[in-house]
């Protein structure tokens, strides 16, 4: 017994170092189209990591964001990419998958950290392989002036109701628009509009789930009952939000002149910068007082390992890092409103970006309806929502037609839905 354990041991050892070594003077390039975090990167992440890990070096090298995609492409083909690969959610990184690109994490020690939902930007369809770790999303909500809400003596609404009765006070008093929102560039409209308030209505994962499997459709409740509080927005947006811009909002609200913006969480730090005044956040108004209340908490970006890198034991030893609560608080102190999505411990600095997590304590958390699968055919889901959100909030298009054509358009090219 004495010879076969100490055999185990020395084997062990022999193991362990080989690993070890093969970890030990390691580069690992890392590719991301977020060229925006690059002082990040080489400040605060990099020298955490590498404190820990001396035997392994990363650089940061990303690419512009328009560009990413394509560059990246090109890299990989010529097997000139990095080690480390930033990953976009869904179908752009379900491609590099399903083309040998991104190795299968399912067994990194770290994938354990995450809920299935935080992983289903990354996984595949059946969710039998997941190839990047999650490392943060945004959170859909509503950002007030606080001190806008002092000055007429408004509570934060909880329910649709308030909500409403919130918007006629300000609108009634006439010194503020009451929301800062247009319709010129479209996206907003779904994205802050229609995706930020409907998952109360469709039940966030359970609805979106049902759709998928062709259990529900556009037309049903759940899915009309959106555009009809979008229907009642139009009033609220103030003159000529038709030809308003999303910076054109943006601009609005940080100057003062609007008291509620329909926000991602990415906002804040350039709110931050640019306002003067002291903000709050609040989640999506619930229909009625006591409903489950439903947030997006949408996957925003991943990391996986290059299945071509020649240190893919360095890799993993980073990739499991990313998954700690160490990394998750850097990350998400260095860059308010973008959240890490495991299930570590994360103790906030910002008092904005900590009202929009603290959410995920009381709601349930989804991501938008469109971005997995039903945006894979023609009509695209995803580009209808925007214009059918856009016409609701016009007048002109009613909740019922918008939801019909959004139907029509999916079970066109989508079986589970004919």
């Amino acid at each position: 017994m004495k010879i076969t354990t100490l055999k185990g041991a020395l084997l062990a050892t022999t193991l362990f170092s080989a690993t070890a070594a093969t970890a030990q003077d390691a580069t690992l390039i890392i590719e991301s189209w977020r060229n925006d975090d690059l002082v990040i990167w080489q400040d605060k992440i990099i020298p955490a990591f590498e404190a820990e890990n001396p035997g392994i070096k990363l650089k940061f090298t990303p690419s512009a964001p328009a560009e990413y995609n394509a560059v990246l492409n090109s890299k990989l083909d010529a097997g000139s990419a990095g080690d480390i690969i930033s990953c976009r959610p869904f179908d752009a990184s379900l491609a590099l998958y399903d083309a040998g690109h991104l190795a299968d994490l399912s067994d990194l020690s770290g994938m354990a950290n995450f809920s299935g939902v935080a992983k289903a930007g990354w996984s595949t369809d059946d969710g039998s392989a997941t190839y990047c770790v999650p490392m943060a999303s945004v959170i859909h909500g509503f950002i007030y002036n606080k001190d806008v809400f002092a000055e007429l003596g408004l509570e934060v609404p909880t329910t649709e109701a308030e909500f409403f009765a919130t918007l006629d006070a300000i609108k009634e008093d006439g010194g503020y628009i009451p929301m800062a929102m247009g319709t010129s560039d479209q996206w907003e409209a779904a994205t802050m509009g229609y995706n930020n308030i409907g998952p109360n209505y469709w039940k966030g994962e359970e609805g979106r789930a049902a759709l998928i499997a062709g259990e529900q459709s556009l037309t049903d409740e759940g899915w009309v009952a959106p555009f009809r509080q979008l229907a009642k927005w139009g009033s609220y947006l103030g003159d000529g939000y038709e030809a308003q811009t999303y910076p054109d909002s943006q601009n609005i609200f940080t100057l003062g002149r609007a008291a509620i913006y329909p926000a991602g969480s990415w906002e804040i730090s350039g709110f931050n910068a640019q306002a003067d005044f002291e903000m709050g956040a609040f989640n999506p108004p619930v229909a009625n007082s006591g409903d489950t209340c439903y947030i997006s908490d949408h996957t925003d970006i991943g990391i996986g390992m290059n299945v071509a890198t020649e240190n893919p034991e360095a890799a993993k030893i980073f990739l499991n890092w990313v998954a700690t609560s160490e990394f998750s608080n850097i990350f998400a102190n260095a860059l308010p409103g973008f959240f890490p999505l495991s299930n570590a411990t994360v103790e906030l600095q910002d008092p904005l970006a900590q009202e929009f997590i603290s959410w995920r304590g009381k709601c349930e958390s989804s991501i938008r309806s469109t971005y997995q699968i039903l945006s894979r055919g023609t009509p695209n889901l995803e580009n209808d929502t925007w214009n059918a959100s856009v016409a609701v909030i016009k007048g002109v298009e009613s909740p019922e037609d918008a939801a019909m054509r959004l139907q029509n358009g999916l079970a066109s090219w989508y079986a589970p839905q004919q």
